[in-house]
């Protein structure tokens, strides 16, 4: 099919059933294009929407976000995942203050320079917010170009990456490259799914190789498996005799970079010695709860937490920047894992004593 075939078809369909009131489609600017794209990036939209409402009313402007803490962006970016993206953004948006006096960069070379943006990001940027063109390739039109013209090998892969790539730049067209960009993504979230895609909608249904091959869940080609490796540990809840709860800061690299969890331990073993040893607090009590799986990208983590109930002692008291004592019915404004924010909660809603 001609290039100009395919995107004409796009856009008609796009058209006529297209999503046009998404949130950052409403008024659009690079900096809501910029928000929306980095929380996309492996998160469906129906999740992401509720996020970005409530993170752009906080933070209406790259100043805003620049002038924020990382515990606040952090903080409103808990359950989504992922926080490398969120360190990234705040990371721009100083780049961004500092650099370009708070506009946006406007060059394809200055926008992808910044930390976490890659190339179809950047793309996403510069043909939805200027109409310029360029082309994109997240996840969605992998999937519709690796369908349409059945390419065999992960999209993951450089020699598939590469087919993929040229295709998405000769798909692009001259003209209502804003309109195309949009409609080629809403295709693939939309119609070509990934699970039972509704090839009788799609408008490139007669010439589409996987459709006319009844193989559309042939593509695109999973990523080869590898076998995860397993860790354990373990969470310490620990409670003072005011029903607060200590918290850690982890450090800015590594899982959940920045965020605050529990007192984390290697093994539930002696775990009164070690909380001695290590905060100087004696245990009154314990209670093990049921372990929680957790996956990561490159590992399976199971977590043992320990609602620990420590003994009262007027004259320690246990503080530093890193840590925070907290009051599990009113979560302050910081970052917190997904599994901390469950725990945090089901200890809230717990009428146990240890």
């Amino acid at each position: 099919m001609a290039s100009q075939t395919f995107s004409d078809l796009i856009l008609f369909w796009f058209k006529m059933h297209g999503r046009k009131n998404l949130p950052w489609q409403i008024k659009v600017t690079p900096y809501k294009v910029w928000v929306s794209e980095i929380m996309l990036q492996q998160t469906q939209v129906v999740t992401v929407i509720p996020y970005f409402e409530k993170f752009v009313k906080r933070f209406p402007s790259v100043q805003l976000l620049a002038d924020a803490s990382l515990d606040e962006v952090l903080h409103y970016w808990t359950g989504l995942g992922y926080y490398a993206r969120a360190r990234n953004l705040h990371k721009t948006a100083k780049i961004i203050m500092a650099k370009y006096q708070g506009r946006f960069p406007r060059s394809f070379d200055e926008i992808i320079s910044l930390p976490g943006i890659g190339r179809s990001t950047t793309g996403a940027i510069l043909s939805l917010s200027y109409n310029e063109h360029f082309p994109i390739l997240d996840g969605n039109v992998k999937r519709v170009l690796t369908r349409y013209h059945g390419i065999k090998g992960w999209p993951g892969e450089r020699k598939t990456e590469k087919k993929l790539w040229e295709l998405a730049e000769l798909y692009t067209p001259t003209k209502s490259i804003k309109q195309y960009t949009q409609a080629v993504m809403d295709l693939g979230a939309t119609v070509c799914i990934r699970r039972n895609p509704d090839c009788h909608a799609c408008p490139l249904a007669l010439t589409c190789f996987a459709k006319t091959k009844n193989k559309q869940h042939f593509f695109p080609e999973k990523k080869p498996k590898t076998k995860l490796p397993k860790r354990d540990t373990v969470f310490a809840i620990m409670e003072n005799d005011c029903g607060n709860i200590l918290l850690e800061q982890r450090p800015s690299h590594g899982i959940w970079g920045g965020l605050w969890c529990f007192p984390e331990f290697s093994s539930d073993l002696k775990i009164e010695k070690a909380i001695k040893r290590k905060y100087g607090f004696n245990v009154e009590g314990q209670r093990k709860y049921k372990a929680i799986n957790h996956s990561f990208t490159h590992f399976h983590l199971t977590i043992k937490p320990i609602h620990i109930k420590l003994q009262r002692d007027k004259n320690k008291v246990y503080d530093s920047e890193a840590t925070a004592w907290i009051n599990p019915k009113k979560y302050p404004k910081l970052g917190l894992p997904a599994p901390v924010l469950s725990m945090l909660t089901d200890l809230n809603n717990s009428k146990r004593a240890i």
